[in-house]
């Protein structure tokens, strides 16, 4: 199930690929993102199949991470995008329902900059990576 295939604004300045497979939380991490930056270009993947054939096609300022998904764990698929050349320069934000040890690990070894529970993703953690793409990726620690 996917909310849509893309949002797409007139003269985006980013491009955000959302992988999460639950309509609710999909719509949810929408609105974050259109309180908090403007002319967003949103890209919805429901499986890390998906979101594959998207980055292939598309190029992203973020991507926002579901851990749980139909087809595999987000903290593996970070590991596949910090190997790729051409995906590992795009910050992730993982987002959980429950993030567990092994998660931290692999997000951390992937350079993932924020680990998070659904209740803690809020504007300012998008706004944090997006003005600060070139220093070091962030301590996977709660923030």
């Amino acid at each position: 199930m996917q909310y849509s295939n893309a949002v797409h604004s007139a003269n985006p300045i980013s491009s955000f690929l959302i992988v999460e497979d639950r309509l609710f939380d999909q719509k949810r991490i929408k609105r974050i993102l259109d309180r908090s930056v403007r002319n967003a270009d949103l890209h919805y993947a429901s499986t890390l199949k998906a979101a594959h054939e998207i980055l292939e096609n598309n190029k992203f300022s973020l991507i926002l991470l579901d851990n749980n998904l139909p087809d595999g764990w987000g903290a593996d698929y970070v590991q596949t995008l910090a190997a790729d050349p051409a995906l590992a320069s795009i910050p992730v934000i993982i987002i959980s329902d429950w993030p567990t040890p092994f998660m931290w690990d692999k997000a951390q070894t992937a350079g993932v900059r924020f680990v998070l529970t659904k209740d803690e993703f809020h504007a300012g953690h998008v706004q944090s990576v997006l003005a600060n793409k070139t220093y070091p990726p962030l301590s996977c620690a709660r923030h």
